[in-house]
């Protein structure tokens, strides 16, 4: 962006910031508030209309959702091979504001966190038993060659393509708030397309539905999450898996997420992180230890060349089968949640983000994550699988009741006595805080829009959106709303997925007019004083 447009955006954002804060606080209330009046009036109307937009979309738009993600993908691939890759996000002297360990700790909490717990031992025994990759190649189920292709379709739906969108949305935002000046909202990544329009109707428009996104987003992980924490709880203490008990739950998790996020990044997030990964590490290490080492060692080396060579493949493949959901009950419903999730994802990261380059942003980003779901899924995944191939421990029966008591249910079949009962409390209480971590960062980050960009909004602020999630989420479980929820942000997904494509293509056109390719003369001169 040139000097001119920088200041005169500054003049802009400085006489609309006030206007366009109460509008975003007010609308967003109406919008919110408004759509869970509705649901609870009538669920299952409710239910059976979005449920009909969901079935639309995997049926007639499973292309778009799947030629989307993968396009992304290898543009944020190209991007540190490039010549912007030395670029920061920042000015040219900043310096990253948190430690690489921090940083890396506080994308990963906001990005899965609790959903590896949930979803690392649970979807890998579902796919082994039965998955168009393994009929294609004529596998049997429930074999040592069906583990294999089922922890690399769940390392598939969890790692490069998830995480490229939330690379995108981050390197966006990053890029124009450090070093143009601009608002730290999801507005600004269109700038290059709408100019000093962000600030008007489409910006408004835009950010709304971010917003919306996150709000429902985390209300309904959260939802969904208390059913895995009660589970855990039941199998200590005897604490009933009931609406009343998760109700207690929600209140417990939305209070301590509040807090957390009054705290700011700073303290309460960057804190809860570090001792979150620590207490997972632990907990992977014990579980590859005391399991079946051998397989999993084995079966980690076989994942990562299989994912190497097919996760391209495998991003541009639709099923042609009319009559097979599968595609659309897992991938496209996967791409969809990772679409409605990244204005929040990608907005936190870019928080935290300001003074890395370009290329570091991109690799650390998009890389460390994908290696740290190869090393998880292949222990949890990769050991919960061994253990019901070779000792028939009942996982697969366990999975196809409840997805909510997997984890704890392979914790048992380690068989050692009163420290499974420990690794279970660890277990419980882990899934707590990923919780916590996923609230108070979605905090920050609707407080952070709807404040136009500022990085510490009000604590009244982070207070009232803290708690409204929660709100959102014992309602609607109540109302036995949540499955119109989940649908409803993956349908939010569809209008983010062309906000994405456009992102990918203003942040390029804006890097290509901020630093043009030098001309002939130019590059000559600059080999002849390097010589």
């Amino acid at each position: 962006m040139s000097n001119d447009n920088t200041n005169r955006t500054g003049v802009a954002t400085t006489g609309i910031l006030s206007g366009a804060n109460s509008f975003m606080a007010v609308a967003s209330m109406i919008m919110i508030i408004g759509f869970v009046g509705i649901t609870i009036s009538d669920v299952e109307r409710a239910s059976t209309f979005f449920s009909g937009i969901n079935g639309f979309i995997n049926s007639t738009l499973d292309w778009f959702y799947v030629g989307t993600v993968s396009i992304i993908l290898v543009f944020v691939i190209w991007l540190p091979f490039s010549r912007f890759g030395d670029l920061k996000l920042g000015k040219d002297d900043d310096t990253p504001d948190f430690s690489t360990f921090s940083w890396v700790s506080m994308l990963f909490s906001a990005g899965m966190g609790s959903g590896l717990l949930y979803w690392g031992v649970a979807e890998p025994l579902y796919h082994m038993q039965g998955n168009p990759y393994i009929e294609a190649a004529g596998i049997a189920p429930n074999t040592p060659e069906a583990a294999v292709v089922a922890v690399r379709i769940t390392l598939f739906h969890w790692g490069l393509h998830g995480w490229a969108l939330y690379v995108l949305v981050g390197l966006c935002l990053a890029y124009f708030a450090y070093r143009n000046d601009l608002p730290l909202t999801l507005r600004t990544a269109l700038y290059p397309l709408l100019k000093d329009k962000i600030f008007g109707f489409w910006g408004h428009a835009v950010d709304l539905v971010g917003v919306f996104g996150t709000v429902f987003g985390l209300a309904t992980s959260l939802g969904m999450g208390v059913l895995a924490i009660n589970a855990g709880l039941e199998n200590l203490m005897g604490f009933t898996n009931s609406v009343g008990n998760q109700l207690i739950l929600i209140g417990a998790i939305t209070i301590m997420g509040t807090i957390s996020a009054v705290t700011g990044v700073e303290k309460g997030v960057r804190i809860l992180s570090e001792v979150n990964v620590m207490a997972s590490i632990f907990l992977l290490v014990v579980f590859l230890i005391f399991g079946p080492t051998a397989f999993i060692l084995g079966i980690m080396v076989t994942v990562v060349g299989d994912y190497a060579i097919t996760f391209l493949p495998m991003g541009f493949w639709i099923d042609g089968n009319p009559e097979s959901e599968w595609q659309s009950w897992w991938t496209v419903f996967y791409w969809g949640w990772w679409v409605a999730w990244c204005p929040f994802v990608g907005l936190f990261i870019a928080r935290i983000s300001r003074g890395r380059t370009i290329r570091e942003f991109v690799t650390f980003v998009l890389m460390i994550p994908t290696l740290v779901l190869v090393l998880w899924l292949s222990v949890f995944g990769g050991g919960a699988i061994g253990m019901e191939l070779f000792n028939q421990i009942g996982l697969i029966d366990a999975v196809n009741a409840d997805y909510s008591i997997a984890i704890f249910k392979a914790l048992e079949g380690l068989n050692m006595g009163w420290f499974s009962f420990w690794l279970i409390c660890l277990t419980t209480l882990l899934l707590v805080s990923w919780f916590v971590t996923s609230s108070d960062s979605g905090t920050l980050v609707i407080c952070t829009m709807l404040s136009m960009g500022n990085e510490h909004p009000p604590r009244k602020y982070r207070i009232f959106w803290g708690l409204l999630s929660g709100v959102v989420a014992a309602v609607l479980l109540l109302a036995g709303g949540l499955q119109a929820l989940q649908t409803a942000s993956i349908v939010a997904g569809l209008p983010l997925a062309v906000i994405c494509l456009l992102m990918a293509y203003g942040v390029l056109k804006a890097l290509r007019e901020d630093f043009p390719v030098p001309d002939f003369a130019d590059r000559k001169e600059r080999i002849y004083l390097n010589r």
